[in-house]
């Protein structure tokens, strides 16, 4: 099953002695690679590069920056492939950035996959 690790952390935490370094990163994602369970994964730009949309009334509002005022941003995402959550637990315990920040893991819904192959095929065709 798939699942979502999204990883947050505080801005100010990036100044924490228990701040994960760039070689964190690149040895966990190795052992992820390594067991076979990485599907995909990337890092994100920070909030002040953000932009939200929302319709209302038909009408399309966008807003520098997130959605949401919060203590903690999202920084970016793994989405792994296990046979269950405490699997899942296992590996978001690892996750560099959980020393200084969060780890919320989700699951991806089955049919997920199925309908991003179906709309890439059309995107492709036509």
């Amino acid at each position: 099953m798939q699942y979502l690790m999204l990883l947050s952390s505080a801005p100010d935490a990036w100044d924490s002695p228990d701040a994960p370094q760039s070689e964190d990163w690149g040895v966990y994602t190795e052992a992820l690679i390594e067991a076979g369970i990485m599907v995909s994964g990337a890092g994100l730009q920070g909030v002040e590069t953000a932009t939200t949309v929302r319709v209302r009334g038909g009408e399309r509002l966008l807003t520098d920056g997130p959605f949401a005022d919060t203590k903690e941003h999202l920084i970016g995402f793994y989405v792994i492939d296990v046979p269950d959550l405490d699997t899942a637990l296992a590996w978001a315990a690892m996750v560099p950035n959980v020393r200084t920040g969060s780890v919320e893991v989700r699951p991806v819904m089955p049919d997920a996959e199925a309908a991003r192959v179906d709309a890439t095929a059309a995107a492709v065709a036509g």
